[in-house]
């Protein structure tokens, strides 16, 4: 400091104040283009870091978005196959004789929830994952998903409800599962002949029978539609992802 001191007095000295000032600002200069290097260089390693992650984020939604096409389109064809089978159980209300085709459909009576995937989706959009998405348009799809995907599984729920709860029992009441045991086997002769028998009549003229069948008719029309348009924005959700991946 002391030699600083004494070269910056004896430029004053001699009169070359101005090299000095001169001196001074290109070292103020360099400093501050120094900053200004180390700060982009900081910069450029955080956005390449946000691009790494947000890779991640988008892999694992497109991964379990595909997944759930495959068990919507699978749900699809489950619920219509009800409806179907649900038209043809009203349809027998009223006739003297049934077929044993005509009785399996009446036995036939289940429900499966699809189990649709949303670990990565809760994980976006219930951490701070979902500041590093930088599609706007994507983040809005994505926040707006779980909506949809909760109405479609509460939906679900009404109906697993209507089959547990009231299908059921009123089933139980009158039905056997005599009928649906394979009749080439010989062991189950005696349940056949002394066991009680099903009892189709009574039961397809069972109010609470019918309005059950109805209500389920009703409900699973209502899922149907739930989840095409549930596949028609997964299936937009996911190209959106691709095309961000594929970039």
């Amino acid at each position: 400091m002391k030699v600083f001191r004494a070269f910056r007095k004896k430029q004053l000295l001699s009169g070359k104040l101005r090299n000095h000032i001169v001196y001074a600002i290109g070292e103020i200069l360099l400093i501050v283009l120094g900053i200004l290097i180390a700060w982009k260089i900081n910069d450029l390693n955080e956005i390449r870091k946000n691009k790494i992650v947000q890779e991640k984020i988008y892999q694992s939604l497109y991964e379990e978005l595909h997944t759930n096409l495959s068990v919507l389109d699978s749900s699809i064809m489950q619920y219509n196959t009800s409806r179907v089978a649900l038209q043809k159980t009203l349809n027998f209300i009223g006739v003297d004789s049934l077929s044993k085709a005509d009785k399996s459909v009446i036995l036939q009576v289940k429900f499966k929830n699809s189990n649709l995937r949303n670990e990565a989706l809760s994980s976006v959009n219930f951490t701070d994952k979902f500041q590093f998405l930088e599609n706007d348009t994507l983040a809005d799809l994505i926040a707006e998903y779980p909506s949809e995907l909760k109405s479609f599984q509460e939906q679900e729920l009404k109906i697993r409800n209507i089959v547990d709860n009231k299908l059921q029992p009123v089933l139980e009441q009158h039905l056997s599962l005599i009928d649906i045991l394979p009749e080439v086997n010989t062991n189950y002769n005696q349940i056949r002949e002394k066991g009680q028998k099903s009892n189709y009549k009574a039961l397809l003229n069972n109010k609470e029978y019918q309005n059950s069948i109805i209500d389920q008719l009703l409900q699973t029309k209502i899922l149907l539609n739930l989840s095409m348009n549930l596949r028609k924005k997964t299936q937009i959700l996911a190209i959106k992802l691709k095309q961000e991946l594929e970039d």
